[in-house]
C-alpha cells in the first residue's frame, strides 16, 4: 500500500457526471457504484491497519466510510422504500414482492449493522483503537459482516427490482421520483 492514498476512492456522496435526478434509476444505480467504491476503501483501510497499523490515513479513509454511510447510504434506502418497493408491493408478481420483502430486511439489518460498524470506525477515526491496528478481532468481524450485507442486495435490485419497477413508472412518476429524491438531499441543514 506504500504511495497509495487510502481515501482516492471518490469522494462520499459525489454524483458520477452522467447519472442526474431527472434518470432516478440511473441515480439508483450510481449509488450502488459509491457503495462498492466505499466497500472497497473500507477492505483496504483494514489493510492498512494490519501493514501499517493506525495512522491519520487510516483515521481519514475511517471519517470518509462514516460520512458516506450516515448520509448517502441512508438517502438512497429512502429512496427505494418511498418510489420503488412500493410500486413493486402492490402489483401482482409473487416473485418479485419476495424480493422486495427481503431487501426491506436487508435495508433493516443494515441499520443495524451500521450501528455497530460505525462504532468501530468512529473510534478509528479518533485515534482511540484498542489495539496498535486498530481492529480486534471482533471489530474485523463486525465491519465484515456490514460489509457482506452488500452483495446479493445490490445484484437483487439491479437485475430484478429496477427493471421491474422501470416497467410500471411511468414519464412523470419518474420525474416525480427524481425531484423529490433532489428536494430531500437539498432540504439538509
Amino acid at each position: 500500500m506504500a504511495g497509495i492514498r487510502l481515501h482516492q476512492i471518490g469522494q462520499p456522496g459525489a454524483q458520477p457526471s452522467a447519472a442526474t435526478f431527472e434518470q432516478p434509476f440511473e441515480m439508483l444505480t450510481a449509488c450502488h457504484e459509491r457503495v462498492d467504491r466505499m466497500l472497497r476503501l473500507l477492505d483496504r483501510l483494514c489493510q492498512h491497519l494490519g501493514a501499517k497499523g493506525l495512522d491519520e490515513q487510516a483515521a481519514q479513509a475511517a471519517r470518509d466510510v462514516m460520512r458516506y454511510f450516515d448520509l448517502a447510504a441512508p438517502d438512497h434506502h429512502e429512496d427505494e422504500e418511498r418510489h420503488v418497493f412500493p410500486r413493486l408491493l402492490a402489483g401482482n408478481d409473487e416473485n418479485v414482492k419476495t424480493v422486495v420483502r427481503r431487501l426491506q430486511q436487508d435495508h433493516r439489518d443494515m441499520t443495524a449493522n451500521w450501528v455497530e460498524a460505525r462504532e468501530v470506525l468512529r473510534r478509528l477515526s479518533e485515534g482511540s483503537a484498542p489495539t496498535w491496528t486498530g481492529l480486534s478481532e471482533a471489530d474485523r468481524a463486525t465491519l465484515a459482516r456490514f460489509a457482506g450485507l452488500y452483495a446479493d442486495h445490490i445484484r437483487a435490485e439491479e437485475d430484478v427490482v429496477y427493471p421491474a419497477a422501470s416497467a410500471l413508472i411511468d414519464a412523470p412518476e419518474l420525474q416525480r421520483m427524481g425531484t423529490e429524491m433532489a428536494a430531500r438531499r437539498t432540504a439538509r441543514p
